[in-house]
């Protein structure tokens, strides 16, 4: 077969149509990743799919249209949650399962009596929708099992001589599939997550079930209700082993295992890639989900161009988008994970007044060792004779002129401008780091690192889960007021000196809210059992 390529002009889109209405095989450009598209309205067509992909028959495939109203022909009814999703999330990455009208072709629902129906949001795939006149089954534009495409040179190299036609959209944007939410059962069930997040999905419908086979394989013998459900999906030729542990942990894990005659490559986030003897592919920045996915699949191809054989992975957080990204590597991996067999540091972060020594103590009764570090920073081995010359060099004499510091003088000084803090930072931070490296080099149970600067003094590096906590700033300011008996405008500077609560809560893999009536106990009872599971590998 000779496969056209076609730009992404009027005639590209025109002819791409009109392969697709004779019963061909076009790949075409989603927001997502790249679709190889047939009439979902065609069973011939669609077999024509399993078979340019060797795809499994119990697979099934996602319909696309291109408007809101081509929903209903194919499905029983549009449900008020449909409506719902509709008006928050189409046209993008979000795919809807509902009991099927029995138009759309046997040979894309697999049996099932239901059918996956998605809005993309890329123009190009709208307008080879409308030219076709038809919806589109469109699964991923690669074989069966391997990395899915996020350019046409993925699709080219993988498919050329085995489809009609490839349109050219350069790059994909979100990266991995669309997210998949059943609407067929009597609550909403989250079957594969993708670029809208389980949180998002539950800011429009509420509670959302979440199917255990987005973390886990599917039982022997059950049928896939949705695309990427499969036991080992998206992989490259070689063999990737996730390794859940902090970067440190990772960076040693991986060195000590290069040390032999087969190279190991590993996939990793940017900032562990120099800790790395052997070589190494980023896919992103550990707290940039976004990036990550949108950047993963390249790297899968990566590693297949290299001809790497034996691949050591970076595990991302099942937060928000990491979860999508958690879900596709959990696959490409055959869930192989393993971890340092060393007890692992959970990092406790978030502003002042926060409450993050409430939350210290609950899981202190729950086995961690806690090190404090604003304890730590006040022993002799940190606050030592050079270190209060240096203060004192920076602020003032006064700061210590008994002999002894005065901290409030010290913070009043430090936190009443930006270059304040990078003084006192610049000043404190090796000595609270080299600190804190004497305690964790001895732990022999879970621990928990309270750090409020746990970011900015690379902390975060030791730590394998990170727990914030947050509270609206009018309590945390109330909370340092009647704390540290300062006034409204000392406890302000403090507040604003630091970062905001947001910050911590998108590098977390856990959030608590402690402010008031927020049932703080019954968030971190949910998540303790997790937090102790991930913490002991």
């Amino acid at each position: 077969m000779v496969t056209e390529i076609l730009a992404g002009g009027a005639r590209g889109i025109e002819r791409a149509g009109e392969i697709l209405r004779a019963g061909g095989l076009v790949a075409i450009p989603t927001e997502t990743v790249y679709g190889l598209a047939a009439s979902a309205l065609n069973g011939e067509a669609v077999k024509k799919i399993y078979t340019a992909k060797n795809r499994p028959g119990d697979n099934p495939l996602i319909s696309h249209i291109a408007d809101f109203s081509q929903l209903a022909p194919l499905v029983r009814e549009v449900p008020p949650a449909a409506e719902k999703l509709a008006r928050a999330f189409w046209p993008g990455p979000l795919t809807v399962i509902l009991p099927s009208s029995g138009i759309i072709a046997s040979e894309a629902c697999c049996g099932l009596d239901t059918v996956s129906v998605r809005f993309p949001a890329h123009p190009l795939a709208q307008a080879v929708i409308r030219a076709a006149g038809v919806p589109l089954a469109a699964p991923s534009a690669n074989p069966s099992g391997k990395p899915s495409p996020t350019t046409f040179q993925h699709v080219f190299e993988a498919l050329n001589g085995k489809v009609d036609a490839i349109l050219d959209g350069g790059s994909c944007q979100v990266g991995v599939e669309s997210t998949v939410v059943s609407l067929a059962g009597e609550m909403p069930r989250l079957l594969r997550p993708g670029g809208v997040t389980l949180a998002q999905l539950e800011a429009v419908l509420g509670p959302v079930d979440v199917d255990p086979a987005v973390l886990d394989r599917l039982a022997p013998g059950e049928k896939a209700a949705s695309p990427g459900m499969k036991y080992k999906h998206y992989a490259p030729r070689a063999e990737i082993t996730l390794v859940d542990g902090s970067p440190e942990e990772f960076a040693a894990y991986v060195n000590q295992r290069a040390q032999g005659k087969e190279e190991i490559y590993s996939l990793c986030f940017d900032g562990t890639a120099p800790l790395l003897d052997g070589p190494a592919l980023s896919y992103g920045s550990r707290y940039d989900p976004a990036q990550q996915a949108q950047r993963l699949f390249a790297a899968l191809h990566r590693l297949d161009q290299l001809g790497a054989k034996r691949v050591y992975a970076q595990m991302p957080r099942k937060a928000g988008l990491g979860l999508a990204v958690y879900n596709r590597l959990i696959r490409a991996a055959a869930f192989r994970v393993t971890a340092p067999p060393a007890p692992a540091v959970v990092g406790l972060v978030g502003p002042s007044g926060a409450g993050k020594s409430t939350i210290a103590a609950m899981l202190q009764e729950k086995g961690f060792a806690i090190v404090d570090c604003d304890k730590l920073t006040k022993t002799a081995g940190v606050y030592d004779y050079n270190c209060i010359k240096d203060l004192q060099a920076a602020f003032g004499e006064d700061i210590a002129s008994s002999g002894m510091l005065d901290r409030r003088l010290l913070a009043d000084r430090a936190f009443s401008s930006p270059e304040g803090v990078k003084k006192l930072e610049a000043i404190t931070f090796p000595r609270i780091l080299a600190a804190v490296r004497r305690r964790l080099d001895v732990r022999d149970a879970p621990t928990l690192l309270d750090a409020p600067t746990l970011f900015e003094a690379g902390l975060d590096s030791a730590c394998r889960r990170i727990l914030a906590v947050t509270a609206p700033k009018e309590e945390r300011l109330r909370r340092i007021m009647a704390r540290d008996s300062l006034s409204k405008e000392a406890a302000l500077r403090r507040l604003d000196a630091q970062k905001p609560a947001d910050f911590y809560a998108a590098r977390a893999d856990w959030v608590v809210e402690n402010g008031p009536g927020s049932q703080w106990e019954e968030q971190l009872e949910r998540i303790v059992m997790e937090l102790k599971g991930g913490a002991n590998g």
